[in-house]
């Protein structure tokens, strides 16, 4: 028989991790009958009561299983979830159920049409319809300059064979983007549509900031046109400025006396360039802080665990 691993990273979750554990047990009771499975919550640190109802729901079902995380670790969780996984296929979603579990046997039956990778495309939505515009807006920009492909509206949640998972466990990565890695590896996939639907209950622990940390992520970890383009445009400005004081000389020692330029084009000049460097530089910075992030985390652990539940009943 073979084996399902499920893998549900969750934080302050209280209103989801019951029902949703409940939904997936349901599906392998009456659509995948002739599998086994496990189900993996990856706790991050939750300060609500998902700690409690995850001892629950493991005391009451033995291939339920818990890993609670001794602080956040919003990036590299789900990641290390999917390396403590058993199973013949992983599937990892969120469990705030706008990853639907239904769509858990779909993927299944691709897995056993013989691809290693099945992942989910958000082709619709139902959050606010300002931030998906806005996140289209970066798929496409990030697929066009990437210098890997970048799979649209993919967040991760998906099938993973075992042969994909075994590979992660070899990459020594202290910030692993999951999303450009399974593009980057090129197994065999195949993508699955499917509506992304409102949290059914709490709300996103996102936010402007943690959204904007992984996009840079995304886009310094995978292009190198942004530093291009600040070399290149600093070389276009600076031979503009040239000309232009250039012109200003001539047309001066021209007309020597009656012509009188004034400090509108210094301030404008000075103001202009002045704000390209503070970009650049803020852009150069970006670049700087994820070198200095990755030789910081460089042979630590993706995660650190306070307590694990139900593992030993492998």
């Amino acid at each position: 028989m073979k084996k399902i691993s499920i893998v549900l990273p969750c934080y302050n979750e209280e209103d989801n991790v019951v029902p949703i554990s409940t939904e997936i047990v349901n599906i392998f009771e009456t659509d995948l009958t002739h599998y086994d499975y496990e189900i993996i919550f990856i706790d991050n640190c939750s300060s609500d009561n998902t700690r409690p109802l995850l001892r629950e729901l493991c005391r009451n079902n033995k291939k339920i299983k818990a890993i609670f995380n001794a602080k956040n670790f919003p990036i590299t969780s789900g990641y290390h979830g999917l390396q403590q996984t058993t199973g013949d296929c992983t599937v990892i979603l969120a469990s705030d159920f706008q990853e639907p579990p239904a769509l858990i046997p779909s993927l299944v039956r691709e897995w056993e049409n013989g691809y290693k990778i099945v992942s989910c495309i958000k082709s619709s939505s139902r959050e606010n319809k300002i931030m998906n515009f806005l996140r289209t807006c970066y798929y496409k920009t990030i697929k066009k300059i990437s210098e890997v492909e970048q799979i649209e509206h993919f967040t991760g949640f998906g099938l993973y064979d075992k042969t994909f998972i075994e590979v992660l466990k070899k990459i020594n990565e202290p910030i692993p983007w999951l999303r450009g890695i399974v593009a980057e590896l090129g197994f065999k996939r195949k993508n699955l549509n499917y509506e992304q639907q409102r949290r059914r209950a709490g709300k996103s622990k996102n936010n402007w900031y943690t959204l904007y940390d992984f996009a840079m992520l995304s886009f310094i970890s995978y292009t190198k046109i942004g530093l291009r383009f600040a070399t290149i445009l600093g070389f276009v400005m600076g031979f503009l400025s040239f000309l232009v004081a250039l012109g200003y000389l001539i047309y001066k020692l021209i007309y020597w006396n009656s012509f009188d330029a004034g400090i509108a084009p210094i301030i404008i000049g000075v103001f202009l360039l002045g704000s390209l460097q503070l970009f650049f530089i803020g852009f150069i910075g970006e670049y700087v802080i994820s070198i200095n992030m990755r030789l910081r985390l460089m042979g630590r652990p993706l995660v650190i665990e306070d307590e694990r539940i139900n593992f030993d009943a492998d």
